[in-house]
């Protein structure tokens, strides 16, 4: 059932850009897309999102782009004026996604992700303060300060030990400080309090998200960003960076993580911060989703181990769910690391 009023999305031809847009696109007039394919810029042609824009403008029909810059404080504030009161949601999915990025460009990266966010949330609260804000923001807000737990080394992966108050996975007691987080992880904890912030101090419907790898049939992988959808996609040989290739990683599908920002519009808890991702069954090391590409789709990886691993990077990231379920109990974890894997490969065709 249709709400009337509007529903905007930054980053709209990104991976969960392009799931809020379509699984919203059911629930209100209109749907508006803001994205100046900044990942183009970013990573080149590889991860541009252009046609995944260009599939959003000719098949979702309440849906209208604007190639708008996050930072364009004057053209942001145009477009709040414009439909004020009607708009109901804001999704901010935009952002600079690489701490790789980062490191080499800390200033443009803080622009984007902590400066666009509080002119978005400036936009919310003086054009429509009754509308939900969710923020798309990151495990990398906890910096690096988790490798110093005990790991356990197996064949194929790093694994803490069981007993260990976090073998369930992260949960968002996890320490921030002291910590070495790259620009990327300082700029989003920065965006992150903010949006906390706004919550509390003028009491606004505002929502934070901290998934860690967020996958699907669109993801526009590429070397540094994105391991899964581009280990898949990669034709020439694999750079693993670090720990052996054991880092492990637990995966969401966007469908999954959108699903849940659902939940939160329908009952919007104002300030909370909720660690998103697959979980222990939807986990994998580098060298298990090599294997695991290779068996569920035959494809055999070519794959070098460098040395030293990436700035900042986790040797183990595991999201606990157990919050965010407790508070919606409706939301599961529906697509599975197999079904993913497929899904991707039959994008990439």
């Amino acid at each position: 059932m249709k709400e009337t009023g509007i529903a905007i999305i930054t980053g709209s031809g990104g991976l969960v850009g392009v799931e809020s847009v379509n699984f919203f696109s059911q629930f209100f007039d209109k749907i508006i897309g803001i994205d100046n394919d900044s990942r183009g810029y970013f990573f080149g042609k590889g991860g541009s999102v252009a046609k995944n824009i260009n599939n959003l403008v000719n098949n979702v029909d309440n849906y209208e782009h604007y190639q708008i810059d996050i930072r364009d404080k004057e053209r942001i504030r145009r477009l709040f004026e414009k439909y004020g009161q009607n708009i109901k949601l804001i999704i901010n999915a935009a952002a600079q996604p690489s701490h790789d990025w980062s490191g080499k460009f800390p200033l443009e990266d803080f622009e984007i992700n902590a400066l666009g966010t509080v002119i978005l949330l400036e936009e919310l609260r003086n054009k429509c303060p009754k509308a939900v804000f969710i923020q798309c923001s990151s495990s990398k807000v906890y910096g690096d300060a988790l490798n110093n737990f005990e790991f356990e080394e197996t064949n194929s992966r790093y694994e803490l030990l069981k007993g260990h108050t976090y073998y369930d996975g992260f949960r968002e007691d996890m320490f921030v400080d002291q910590s070495l987080h790259s620009p990327y992880g300082a700029g989003k904890l920065a965006s992150d309090v903010m949006c906390q912030e706004y919550a509390r101090y003028y009491g606004l419907n505002v929502g934070i998200f901290r998934p860690n790898c967020i996958t699907g049939g669109p993801h526009s992988g590429v070397e540094l960003h994105g391991f899964l959808s581009y280990l898949i996609k990669c034709t020439d040989t694999y750079n693993v960076f670090g720990y052996k290739g054991k880092q492990v990683r637990d995966n969401i599908h966007a469908s999954d993580l959108v699903r849940a920002f659902y939940e939160f519009y329908l009952n919007p808890n104002k300030g909370e911060v909720y660690n998103l991702g697959g979980g222990r069954d939807n986990s994998c090391s580098v060298l298990e989703a090599i294997e695991l590409v290779g068996t569920i789709l035959g494809k055999k990886v070519n794959y070098k181990i460098i040395e030293s691993p990436r700035v900042g990077d986790h040797i183990w990231w595991i999201t606990d769910n157990s919050k965010f379920i407790s508070h919606y109990p409706n939301w599961s974890i529906n697509i599975s690391l197999e079904e993913i894997i497929t899904e991707i490969n039959a994008n990439a065709k």
